[in-house]
């Protein structure tokens, strides 16, 4: 026997159909007795709305898509926490997509958002501009999380201020009597031409240039086992290096192995991300925190503000309360921290 409906429900409480609707979706405009007539015969029947009609009545989805770029990268998981938390309070489900399994290269998944009136979507990682990606930004509430390579107009980005997280490195490196330090980096995104030029800066505020040294390659751990092969293999050999993320630093760490060098004796290694691999005991990697659960529900509550004002995410100004993140044009930095483990020491005497 079928369940009641929308139209059981509008002919018990003695209504139009389109009067149930305004009471689901707690209009304002219904008289206080139509309201609990209607009410009275929900409970009656035992109605339940079904969700894709009052997406339908309400012309919108309740979800919001959340497109990134490869979910084998660590560091978007608590991202991911965070953007969830906040949603899901806010009554909202996350279809999740992800753009490196995506054969049309994510068109495919935001231009389904269009399809089904999206409440918003979220970009992660580093992604790039498409006329798809531009299209869904004009459209629907956008927010970008991580990604300093999308310069989409009135939309904000949320990320990390990579600036700071290699001078954190770099000056406890310093502290510690380190001075052959050596980044191991990515010139393929912003942030990774971000965090080089960072590396350097840093040494030369601390009297360091002869000693910058730097190994471009692929930002993963083999990526990072390659740099690392190279830096170690030259002379003067390094006796720190900074790493692009926690996988490239994790290649560093089995190429020092590999060459006969202890780490943190011979070697300090430092990361970037403070993944949960860089907290396993048998790994113990220092590593720059991104705060990126923190990352996740600033970008989802401003996804909400654009959400509620029915428009794109603007750029905000200096100034919102929240007495952390600093904001320019469409960008809020949050600032990062160092975690040390064991993966950092002494510079070595000789």
């Amino acid at each position: 026997m079928p369940g009641p409906t929308i139209r059981t429900v509008a002919e018990r409480a003695g209504v139009s159909k389109s009067l149930v609707s305004l009471v689901l979706r707690d209009s304002p405009h219904v008289s206080p007795e139509r309201r609990a007539a209607v009410l009275a015969a929900i409970e009656e029947l035992g109605y339940r709305p079904h969700a894709a009609a009052r997406a339908l009545s309400e012309s919108r989805a309740r979800a919001v898509g959340v497109l990134v770029d490869d979910l084998r990268n660590p560091w978007y998981l608590g991202a991911l926490e965070g953007l969830q938390s906040v949603l899901g309070r806010a009554g909202l489900q996350v279809l999740l997509a992800d753009h490196r399994l995506d054969v049309a290269g994510g068109e495919t998944f935001v231009r389904s958002m269009l399809e089904m009136r999206a409440d918003g979507i979220v970009l992660v990682g580093s992604l790039q501009p498409s006329r798809a990606i531009e299209e869904v930004a004009r459209a629907l509430p956008t927010v970008v999380l991580g990604n300093r390579d999308l310069d989409l107009p009135g939309v904000l980005t949320v990320a990390a201020d990579d600036a700071v997280g290699d001078r954190l490195a770099v000056e406890h490196l310093v502290a510690l009597g380190h001075r052959r330090i050596a980044a191991v980096g990515v010139t393929s995104t912003t942030v990774g031409r971000i965090r080089l030029d960072a590396y350097r800066r840093s040494m030369s505020a601390v009297g360091l240039d002869e000693h910058v040294a730097v190994e471009v390659d692929e930002p993963t751990e083999d990526g990072g086992y390659r740099a690392a092969i190279r830096l170690l293999g030259s002379s003067p050999r390094p006796t720190a290096v900074v790493c692009y993320n926690d996988m490239t630093a994790l290649g560093a760490m089995s190429a020092a192995r590999d060459l006969g060098l202890s780490v943190p004796d011979d070697l300090s290694v430092i990361g970037y991300d403070n993944t949960h691999l860089a907290g396993l005991r048998h790994i113990d990697l220092a590593s720059v925190d991104l705060a990126s659960r923190e990352i996740g529900e600033r970008a989802a509550r401003a996804l909400l503000v654009a959400r509620g004002a029915g428009s794109p995410v603007g750029a905000r100004g200096e100034g919102d309360g929240d007495g952390v993140a600093s904001r320019a044009g469409g960008l809020e930095l949050v600032p990062p921290r160092l975690v040390v483990r064991g993966s950092v020491g002494p510079a070595p005497s000789a």
